[in-house]
């Protein structure tokens, strides 16, 4: 009996311990930002697909889209995780609930089976998935302690990720406007992080913006991006692109949101409020892939 309760206990705290570390491994690659990149990746073989265009295609793409950044998110935080030690204590590395060794397996497997993914696409996919793992690993090892490097590098892979499932589907140019309003969202994110993360930064000899130029001089960039933002989503509907669904949202719903974001940097720079406009710019993302869609 002794032994059947030990063997229980041990295939139960196997089963926890095991529950745990997959949980773990998934939190890390930050899900969310995971769901967004697939759906925007579908999103843009909606766009650009025609009478060829499979579901395979749609899967395939998205998948190794949703592999890659979650790679490039799985290494930054490997690399990370010091820095992360003040900045974000609670992140899965710095809190030690898992091994970084198994995170580094971890990143090398995503990496892999998004490149076997791209393949089974194209040639031109592969090529680009492997020019998007290369930037996001140089980006982590290297580029986001030089000033403004990290951020256009983020914002560029983000807003790419039209372009490759313009690519996958045949015909990307039709996701140029998509690409250029999810690159200057991400820009505009990714500057308002660097102000939440500047604590951390400071003492690990980061050059980011608000460090370098000062929160005021970073504050008068993001209401430029931002003001630049808006324009932006006027563009579609003027130049006869998109349906009337799209500037209705944007104007009811998008913008209001970036002018109340505005208004929160403006108020007060605490990492807490930070936090609270880097999520409004997440939701103005997914609002905007939904007009998108709706406007075609």
């Amino acid at each position: 009996m002794n032994y059947f309760r030990l063997f229980y206990l041990f295939t139960v705290n196997t089963g926890i311990n095991l529950f745990h570390s997959v949980y773990n491994l998934i939190k890390i690659t930050r899900p969310l930002n995971g769901l967004i990149t697939f759906v925007s990746i579908c999103v843009a073989v909606f766009i650009s697909s025609n009478s060829g265009t499979t579901i395979s295609i749609y899967i395939l793409a998205a998948l190794s889209g949703m592999l890659t950044g979650a790679s490039g998110n799985v290494i930054n935080d490997y690399l990370d995780i010091e820095i992360d030690k003040i900045n974000r204590p609670d992140r899965v590395l710095p809190s030690g609930k898992i091994n970084p060794i198994l995170a580094l397996s971890f990143y090398a497997l995503l990496t892999i089976v998004s490149l076997i993914l791209s393949y089974l696409i194209s040639i031109s996919n592969l090529l680009i998935v492997m020019a998007a793992s290369l930037l996001l690993f140089l980006y982590s090892k290297y580029f986001k302690r030089i000033t403004l490097a990290g951020n256009l590098i983020v914002a560029f892979v983000t807003g790419f990720a039209f372009i490759y499932g313009g690519v996958a589907a045949g015909n990307y140019s039709e996701n140029i406007f998509p690409a250029l309003f999810a690159s200057l969202t991400t820009l505009i994110r990714e500057i308002v992080k660097d102000i939440e993360d500047i604590k951390g930064d400071s003492n690990f000899k980061v050059d980011s913006l608000p460090i370098v130029f000062g929160l005021r001089n970073t504050n008068k960039l993001i209401l430029g991006l931002t003001i630049l933002l808006i324009i932006l989503t006027t563009l579609p509907f003027f130049l006869v692109k998109y349906k009337i669904e799209f500037i209705v949202i944007a104007m009811l719903i998008i913008n209001p949101l970036l002018v109340y974001s505005m208004k929160i940097l403006f108020s007060s720079n605490s990492k807490v409020e930070m936090s609270k406009v880097s999520s409004l710019i997440k939701v103005v993302m997914v609002i905007g892939l939904i007009a998108i869609v709706l406007g075609q």
